[in-house]
């Protein structure tokens, strides 16, 4: 993509000197899909216990009920779901109940679990009450999910030795265990899996509120002053995801430590993440990308996802799990069944106007 093609679609203010929108995609900060900072340098910063957690006031006050009555009747919690956006919190949350419970977390993810074997040795490895955690639970592959319903429902394994004539079926009993699966797309979840689990929760998007909250706490613990404006202006950029919140918070921390003497008022805050390339409203360089591509290349749409990701060389499920779902709850992009079109809110957001005839023009 040439230079001035970049510039059409990011502007001039958010166009650098490399020549293509990948440069962008690559330093992103506002993804919530990003899990490896989190990993390294944030695990100090998820909540150690229920009250410390911020949001989600329904789902935390029924998995409290349902852990408290299991608790009563000395049984294993029921197997749990949760669905919803990335970086709502859904990893946090297994943490938490199985130490409420008093019991050991042993994740994993579905992409791994690729053969039954692989599921085997995970299964009878867990102790009574344990708590296995599947990430990303839709990407179990058919053979694997078959294998974990008599798992989930009778706690036995089923697997076959030899073959041929001489094939037979060994049941094996597993101690009762605990299966918390988070899912991105729980649409793409089978119907017998997800009528298995039998507490289900649908995690939404934070409030500003809310995530002043955990940005004030989450700055508490890397030791770092801050002002309640200074929060504020952090949680309304941060698209209502928590580990957005605490990325954002990272990058702003740096900022005061080196240009502002180390307190992130309003003031640094606004700078840090104007330099970061995120406005007012939390979209960033790739998110005004995405708009630019529909009201500038295609008249404001309908467009197709395929057709927007061609044109921004980055991959369709990407945007479509990544940048569009925040879009659409903002009402800057609507879904048609002809594509996705922009909105009036988008064309004011970027500072365009649609003429009669569908072409935009620069507002003075």
């Amino acid at each position: 993509m040439s230079s001035d093609a970049r510039k059409r679609i990011l502007g001039p203010s958010d166009a650098g000197d490399t020549g293509d929108v990948r440069d962008v995609v690559d330093d992103r900060v506002l993804d919530p899909a990003l899990s490896l900072e989190d990993e390294v340098y944030g695990v100090s910063l998820r909540p150690r216990s229920f009250e410390q957690y911020v949001g989600q006031a329904t789902v935390v006050e029924n998995l409290k009920i349902s852990i408290d009555a299991a608790r009563k009747r000395n049984e294993p919690l029921e197997h749990v779901l949760f669905y919803g956006p990335p970086g709502l919190g859904k990893t946090t949350l297994a943490a938490l109940i199985a130490k409420e419970l008093g019991s050991a977390l042993r994740p994993t993810s579905g992409p791994t679990l690729e053969k039954p074997k692989d599921l085997v040795g995970i299964l009878t490895a867990l102790d009574e009450g344990d708590v296995l955690f599947i990430d990303e639970i839709h990407r179990l592959g058919h053979v694997v999910e078959e294998f974990l319903y008599p798992a989930m429902e009778d706690f036995q394994i089923d697997f076959v030795v030899d073959r041929g004539a001489f094939a037979k079926t060994l049941r094996l009993p597993l101690k009762r265990f605990t299966l918390i699966g988070a899912t991105t797309r729980a649409g793409m979840l089978s119907a017998p899996l997800r009528e298995r689990f039998g507490i289900a929760h649908h995690l939404d998007y934070y409030t500003p509120e809310e995530l002043a909250q955990i940005v004030v706490r989450s700055a508490e613990v890397l030791g770092v002053p801050i002002e309640e404006e200074g929060a504020k202006t952090i949680a309304s950029r941060s698209r209502g995801t928590p580990r957005v919140a605490n990325r954002l918070l990272r990058r702003v921390r740096d900022f005061a430590e080196v240009r502002a003497q180390g307190t992130i008022t309003a003031a640094v805050a606004d700078e840090a993440l104007h330099r970061e390339g995120v406005d007012a409203l939390g979209l960033d360089r790739l998110d005004r990308a995405f708009l630019r591509t529909i009201v500038e290349h295609y008249r404001g749409g309908p467009v197709g996802m395929a057709a927007i990701a061609a044109t921004l060389t980055e991959d369709a499920e990407t945007l479509e799990d990544v940048v569009e779902p925040y879009l659409l709850k903002a009402g800057f992009v609507v879904r048609t069944a002809s594509g996705r079109k922009a909105t009036p809110a988008a064309y004011a957001h970027l500072g365009l106007r649609a003429s009669s005839d569908a072409r935009q023009e620069r507002l003075l």
